[in-house]
């Protein structure tokens, strides 16, 4: 069990959102169209060779990561991958580790004793956020049963039912 949170004020900078199913250009205009009319996103930039897209947040708003996802399934699509980029201040992160960034649960599966400080980049893992055979190897990073259901349960230490994003760096 997970003793501490660590708290940062950081906020989510920007994302590159891998998008899954799309066949031409239509598509990823249809993601791309449905993505920048979310309040907290600033600008987004469709790569169509890698089916990506580069997203910058606006600064005064959360972001909410569970939208985006929401959001490219109601244009049809998958999220195929989501890596998130912030800075934090120094700190040392441990396998299993939870940080509270920018309002929202972070819980770090392949952290080892890490030393992290400014610019960071992480993966969300949860299911929804990578292909079903991903999220399947990714339960062997961790023994902790918030991984299966996205929310604390009694292997965190936050109170149970609070969503949470599981994260590998």
């Amino acid at each position: 069990m997970v003793s501490s949170v660590i708290y940062t004020n950081a906020q989510i900078q920007s994302a590159t959102l891998q998008a899954s199913g799309l066949t031409c250009s239509m598509c990823s205009n249809s993601i791309h169209k449905a993505l920048i009319k979310l309040p907290f996103i600033d600008s987004v930039r469709a790569n169509i060779k890698t089916s990506s897209f580069d997203i910058q947040f606006k600064k005064e708003l959360q972001v909410d990561i569970d939208q985006l996802r929401k959001t490219v399934e109601g244009a049809g699509f998958f999220v195929a991958g989501l890596t998130v980029n912030t800075s934090v201040p120094a700190q040392t992160i441990e396998k299993d580790a939870h940080i509270e960034l920018d309002g929202r649960l972070f819980h770090f599966l392949n952290a080892t004793g890490q030393s992290i400080a400014g610019p960071i980049s992480f993966q969300i893992v949860d299911r929804g956020f990578v292909p079903a055979k991903t999220f399947k190897m990714n339960r062997k990073l961790t023994g902790m049963s918030c991984y299966k259901t996205g929310v604390t349960e009694s292997c965190c230490s936050q109170a149970a039912g609070r969503r949470i994003y599981h994260v590998i760096i």
